[in-house]
């Protein structure tokens, strides 16, 4: 019998709650609704607000099937907000978007990766934010991302942009940037021009294509997560690894002193201390004001 908890006046069913997720931490589902619940709520629920949502499901933990969507899943409460969105191949496409804490631990029980694009639901396609995904190609890790970071924040503010870096919950670095609402296609323009001069003033350790043969020991720069239909993984969601990794802010400081790759990686139970200590690092991103404009072309 599936349990069913009342959230906000809200009736969700609960499943599985000893299941483990995580075998290398014994982190069961029950533990992983209660970060969502009990740690990252407030915060995760103002990164996610009118932002379509895509799930990346992965129900028998990251060893288990893994499947990505964007449409509702089936049985999706009515109560559930939804959002129509553009897309390709159906003209009225729509997708979650997570407004509330009932939503929200729906959506956890599903046992998700959250990931948002770089605009609202509102806007399609009209960016507040930017976004570059530093990802290291072995040997590199994530200490060659932050010093990647430390170049792209400087040059970010030559042009009076403001960065914040979070970890990816993986091996890599994201930087966000708060921009005044400006289309997709601009903000993908100006990211890839400065991949392009990161590659060209840094070519031992920045790579801004794709190919995987260019990348090992380099930091790929992916400019690509600001195009109009792709996402970035939500701050503070947990992440398919081996163990409840989160998608954890960082502090400059943190990046600038970066030693080993252990330096930055947080899991679940180290978010408490961290919110309690820093809040949220990346509150600017949802505060219109900080938006600054995005250079057009040179």
């Amino acid at each position: 019998m599936t349990p069913i908890t009342v959230v906000e006046g809200r009736r969700v069913s609960l499943s599985n709650l000893d299941k483990v997720l995580y075998p290398a931490t014994g982190t069961t589902k029950g533990e992983v609704l209660h970060y969502y619940a009990a740690t990252a709520t407030e915060v995760l629920l103002a990164h996610l607000r009118d932002r379509p949502l895509s799930f990346l499901r992965y129900p028998d933990g990251p060893d288990g099937q893994q499947f990505f969507t964007k449409s509702p899943p089936p049985g999706t409460p009515s109560w559930v907000h939804t959002a129509p969105v553009p897309h390709h191949e159906k003209e009225e496409a729509r997708q979650v978007v997570v407004q509330d804490l009932p939503s929200l631990m729906w959506a956890a029980n599903l046992v998700v990766e959250f990931h948002t694009p770089q605009w609202r639901a509102g806007a399609p396609g009209v960016a507040d934010r930017m976004v570059f995904d530093l990802d290291p190609g072995a040997p590199a890790t994530v200490v060659e991302c932050c010093a990647v970071a430390l170049w792209l924040r400087e040059r970010l503010a030559a042009d009076g942009l403001e960065a914040y870096g979070k970890t990816s919950g993986s091996k890599g670095l994201h930087l966000l940037v708060p921009v005044e609402p400006t289309a997709s296609a601009q903000v993908s323009a100006y990211a890839k021009r400065l991949a392009v001069r990161a590659e060209k003033e840094l070519p031992e350790l920045v790579v801004h294509r794709m190919k995987r043969a260019l990348r090992p020991g380099k930091v790929f720069v992916d400019f690509s997560q600001n195009a109009a239909a792709k996402t970035t993984a939500t701050p503070y969601t947990l992440r398919a690894r081996a163990e409840p990794a989160v998608s954890a802010p960082v502090t400059w400081e943190e990046i600038e002193t970066c030693r080993s790759p252990g330096d930055l990686a947080f899991l679940a139970g180290d978010m408490a201390e961290r919110l309690h200590r820093y809040g949220d690092l990346l509150a600017p991103l949802n505060d219109p004001g900080q938006g600054r404009p995005v250079p057009g072309s040179p």
